[in-house]
């Protein structure tokens, strides 16, 4: 049956007349799945969540486990599978990974009291959570270095804003973004799951993201209903201690908040307050960019081969997850920029303070993590470990700080101060969770045993009564024993029995005929079992004394989260702070480790690198393109009035696409708050950085790999502004060499005068270069190559000047090539060059720009005027009834016209 099927008020009527009425128990499960249609039903029965129905069909198809059938309804047989209750968390990775949302059904009254109700009566059940991809908080379902972001996207008096949320740690912010800066956001926060009203499901500015969204009705998103919600979640009268948000920023918090209701039951995540995310505080960047520059994924959508990977020196995954939203986020404000670097700069210098943090960062639990699933009600006793650790590490690494700030010539800088500040004192939480927690601790506080010994008299009393009866039994079992004369007699228990006693089938009869005292309980095959009234007296107590033991200890369980609870905002704040010294601690270690320098950053629009390296190719080990390991190449970079767009030529593997991306890496880097791979870098803050490199098509929406290359192009050229750093690879190389050429020539001159940003341009087409002449910003350098022998020696060195050849057909026979094609090719590019006599590229540099004579001063491609002659001619010309030889002519003319 399809979930479609599932109209609790039609079923009875089609069952009387064709088919016997369903059991109670798929009564029951079709009544639940009517209310969660779109998800999964994971339907609790004992130690299994079973799944039936087109539920079971899906689940069992993209878990790869056994469909198997459970009666039938309807006159059909039901499909069922299941996955063991002790192990969810890899089968619902595996589901939400596949698209899957997950309705969590449990089990909520004991059975034994629903059979109290009659022998055909259903335990009581209702769903507890749904499991979705923004909603996640178990390690197993997360990635300990990574954000999980649940983002919400409203619009409202035609401005639009932005919400986004970790519910496993409870960070919390706001935006309200320009439209030019709503891709650039999102790309930024990389939502797991996006909620939008089902308004805005098909907008335009939203179409990357329709495919994963999350459509609700527009109710959801109403502004005044959103701020209601969000006051009842801080228990505030007003927004105002918070931030002036928008209408359309309050309507997509106040979506987060409901979902977070509808999806948790009812349970209250611990959030932190809203903090706002001003627009233009982060450099945008676009999702092309981010993803041509591989800055937290590589293109395999890894983690190894990313820039995060390569600079990454953390010791916790608080601090790999804060590197990470730096890294994506890069500020843009000098003066916040100056003060994380401050932070690196003080452990730099001071090697002591560095190594002691380290030391105490090292192995320290995720208590963000920890904290969130505790105040959720999804914690164990392994999480009040984790913050016990932690904060003792806190406590320890406060007082390093402390002592290593008595000892230094100059105080420390502020956000260090502040963030040992922050870092709080919590002995009396530590002191309590030591007492309190044992040794060695379940993953679930219902597995119980968990409290340490003399911890609570009760328990201990209970635990005594409990273990004494249990070495009753041994007692009692040596009595049997030798009052039926049977040694091997065993005193047993399962779930079905409970304490039985077990002989033999030899020495069955023995026991048989002594009933006064043996009550016959089974017969099998190989023994014969028994109980008596002393055995059930004695297990009823155990059972008593046990689950007493055991509702003592989830009492004391939840004292403590709620003594945790109380404290969360210091210990959210301390989680804060370790997070913030392990990445300053962690770019010291690595600036020290690589030789990396401080960048200064300032409001200018200069952009100087001297000895600049790329950061993932060096710690790979490599130069550009080469196959072996050798030492890195670095080079300068300096884009300023005058020179503020590098038109880049040479061959292919000499390294300019690693040019290229060092650079805008370097900006990255440096706005992040972390020091760069150069002898000296200094550059005013980029607002907003693109990247045009390499190849890719969409064929999924029907775009091919030009396409998707014009795309990348005009989101540039229609978006970057004078404080934009733009790095473009081969542009036009897709298509035919006229057709490219003119892009290219086209795209170069829009850069120069309408854009007007800081540009390195890599191409092949060495005709370009003759733009140096009448673009007063351009200037072109090219990557050195010797020839030795009849080779290329690539030098991977950047000079001022202009390459002659590409050496492509060098770079061919290192690929493997035939050695009859590269003979051929050879060849024709001989005959080719001899025939053009080098006349082809001067020729075609005159002929391209045939409006040169009304390009304004500088370069550019604004259209010309009116009066112009040449133009004036063409208009006038009937294109379809020229003859070969007057369209000759026409030429000729609006050659001598553009020369006037």
């Amino acid at each position: 049956m399809g979930e479609g099927q599932s109209n609790g008020r039609r079923r009875p009527e089609r069952r009387r007349r064709s088919a016997p009425a369903a059991t109670p128990m798929i009564e029951q499960y079709l009544d639940i799945k009517s209310a969660h249609p779109d998800a999964l039903l994971f339907y609790r029965m004992g130690d299994f969540y079973e799944m039936f129905f087109d539920d079971a069909v899906r689940a069992a198809a993209a878990l790869d486990i056994a469909l198997t059938r459970r009666g039938k309804h309807e006159g059909r047989d039901i499909p069922m599978c299941g996955v063991p209750v002790h192990n969810r968390d890899p089968y619902l990775e595996r589901l939400i990974r596949a698209g899957f949302r997950v309705a969590i059904c449990e089990q909520t009254e004991d059975p034994a009291e629903a059979r109290k109700r009659g022998p055909k009566t259903v335990v009581a059940r209702e769903v507890v959570r749904l499991v979705t991809p923004g909603t996640l908080v178990e390690d197993g379902l997360l990635e300990a270095r990574s954000n999980n972001h649940l983002a919400a996207v409203a619009r409202a008096t035609g401005a639009w804003g932005a919400a986004w949320l970790d519910l496993s740690t409870g960070d919390f912010t706001v935006a309200a973004p320009s439209l030019d800066s709503l891709a650039p956001l999102l790309a930024q926060v990389a939502p797991g799951e996006l909620l939008v009203s089902d308004a805005l499901a098909k907008a335009p500015e939203l179409a990357e993201w329709a495919d994963g969204a999350t459509a609700l009705p527009a109710v959801r998103f109403d502004s005044a209903a959103a701020e209601r919600r969000l006051r009842e979640a801080w228990g505030v009268a007003s927004l105002d201690a918070f931030g002036t948000f928008s209408r359309a920023e309050i309507a997509a918090a106040g979506a987060l908040i409901d979902y977070l209701d509808i999806t948790q039951k009812g349970r209250k995540a611990r959030l932190s307050p809203p903090r706002r995310q001003a627009d233009g505080a982060a450099m945008a960047i676009d999702a092309a960019t981010r993803r041509n520059l591989e800055l937290t994924r590589a293109l395999d959508g890894g983690r190894r081969g990313s820039l995060l990977d390569a600079v990454d020196r953390t010791r916790t995954a608080g601090g790999g997850r804060l590197l990470a939203a730096r890294l994506a986020a890069p500020l843009t404000d000098p003066a916040a920029i100056g003060a994380r670097l401050d932070m690196v700069g003080f452990f730099v210098a001071d090697a002591a303070a560095r190594d002691a943090a380290r030391a105490a960062l090292a192995g320290c639990p995720d208590v963000s993590r920890a904290l969130g699933r505790l105040c959720l009600g999804r914690g164990g006793p392994r999480d009040l470990a984790a913050l016990r650790e932690a904060l003792a590490r806190a406590d320890a690494l406060r007082r390093r700080l402390t002592e290593a700030a008595e000892g230094a010539l100059a105080p420390p800088p502020d956000g260090v101060a502040a963030a040992a500040s922050r870092l709080g004192a919590h002995d009396v939480l530590i002191e309590r969770l030591t007492r309190a927690l044992a040794p060695d601790l379940p993953p679930q506080a219902r597995d119980g045993g968990f409290i340490a010994e003399g911890y609570a008299v009760a328990l201990d009393e209970q635990r005594a009564l409990r273990d004494e009866s249990r070495r009753l039994i041994g007692a009692l079992q040596s009595e049997y024993a030798a009052r039926a004369g049977v040694s091997s007699l065993k005193i047993k228990h399962n779930n079905v029995l409970g304490y039985f006693v077990e002989v033999g089938a030899g020495h069955g009869d023995k026991l048989l005929a002594d009933a006064a005292l043996f009550i016959h309980r089974q017969t099998m095959a190989g023994a014969v079992r028994f109980s008596t009234v002393a055995l059930a007296e004695l297990a009823d107590k155990i059972a008593r004394a046990a689950d007493r033991a055991l509702a003592l200890e989830l009492e004391l369980f939840d004292d403590l989260v709620g003594e945790a609870a109380a404290r969360a905002d210091d210990i959210a704040a301390t989680a804060d702070a370790l997070a913030a010294l392990d990445v300053a601690a962690a770019g010291a270690a690595l600036a020290v480790e690589r030789d990396y320098c401080r960048p200064e950053v300032d409001d200018g629009t200069d952009f100087r690198v001297e000895g600049g390296r790329h950061p993932v190719v060096e710690a790979a080990g490599g130069g550009a393109g080469a196959a072996e390991s050798i030492d890195f190449v670095a080079n300068d970079c300096a884009l300023s009035p005058g020179a503020r767009l590098w038109l880049l030529t040479g061959p292919n593997m000499a390294g300019k696409s690693t040019f290229l991306r060092q650079n805008a890496l370097i900006a990255v880097l440096a706005q992040a708050g972390c020091w760069v791979p150069a002898r000296a870098c200094s550059l005013g803050a980029v607002d907003r950085l693109f990247s045009r490199v390499g190849a890719a098509d969409d064929l999924a929406r029907g775009r091919s790999t030009f396409m998707v290359e014009m795309v990348e192009t005009a989101a540039i050229l229609n978006r970057a502004g004078p404080r934009a750093l733009v790095i473009l690879d081969e542009i036009g190389r897709g298509t035919a060499t006229f057709d490219g050429l003119s892009i290219a020539w086209a795209t170069i001159e829009h850069l120069h005068a309408v854009n007007r940003c800081r540009a390195l341009f890599a191409t092949h087409y060495h005709e370009l270069t003759g733009l140096a002449a009448t673009l007063d910003d351009l200037a072109c350098h090219t990557m050195r190559v010797r020839e030795w022998k009849g080779e290329a020696v690539f030098l991977y060195e950047v000079a001022p000047g202009t390459a002659d050849r590409s050496y492509g057909i060098h770079v061919a026979r290192l690929a493997g090539l035939p050695p009859a094609v590269v003979e051929r090719a050879e060849t024709v590019l001989k005959t080719l060059e001899s025939e053009e006599g080098g006349a082809a590229s001067s020729r075609l540099s005159d002929d391209l720009p045939l409006f040169s004579a009304v390009r304004p001063k500088g370069g550019g491609t604004a259209p010309p005027e009116a009066t112009d002659p040449a133009l004036a001619e063409l208009r006038a010309t009937d294109a379809d009834s020229l003859t070969p030889r007057e369209a000759l002519e026409l030429v000729y003319r609006l050659k001598t016209l553009a020369g006037e």
